[in-house]
């Protein structure tokens, strides 16, 4: 299997925030921004596998700032590390006002998913090729975060065992 840049795999869209997609404040609902950061990342997820892609987890979702009726969300998202079968994907969004042409940082999230084969089953994908002073940092930072899920998995396996007794 051929080894795949960074760059290969990217993935950006942008989406303009209705009023259907709002609470009653004008705020874009968490949820559909949440839909959104999961079709980009799936997106990048395929474009590095080349293969069908599973929502694994979702490490981490910050809501810095709103997101109001009317402005454009850009995402981006950027494979920031592989395994064997999964691969983290980083999406960062941003908020345009369009008719200030102000950008504000509003969310990032973390976001894991695994390959499947024809056979349904988890498989195996391409090694990533960093070719960035950023791409190694988001590399380092995501072997940090695997680490970190691997061992919250264990105390939760063990929290469980604990009270099945």
């Amino acid at each position: 299997m051929k080894e795949k840049k960074v760059s290969e795999s990217r993935a950006y869209t942008t989406y303009r925030v209705l009023p259907q997609d709002t609470n009653p404040a004008g705020n874009l609902h968490g949820g559909v921004l949440l839909k959104q950061l999961d079709l980009i990342a799936a997106t990048c997820a395929m474009r590095h596998a080349r293969k069908p892609v599973v929502t694994a987890s979702i490490d981490r979702m910050n809501f810095l700032k709103p997101a109001y009726v009317g402005e454009l969300i850009t995402l981006h998202a950027n494979v920031n590390m592989v395994g064997r079968t999964s691969m983290e994907i980083g999406v960062r969004v941003e908020a345009e006002n369009l008719l200030t042409g102000d950008v504000r940082h509003i969310n990032s999230a973390y976001l894991t998913f695994v390959a499947i084969g024809e056979d349904g089953k988890p498989s195996p994908v391409p090694e990533l090729i960093l070719e960035t002073g950023e791409d190694h940092r988001r590399n380092k930072e995501a072997i940090e975060r695997r680490a970190l899920r691997k061992q919250e998995r264990m105390r939760e396996s063990a929290s469980s065992k604990k009270q099945d007794i």
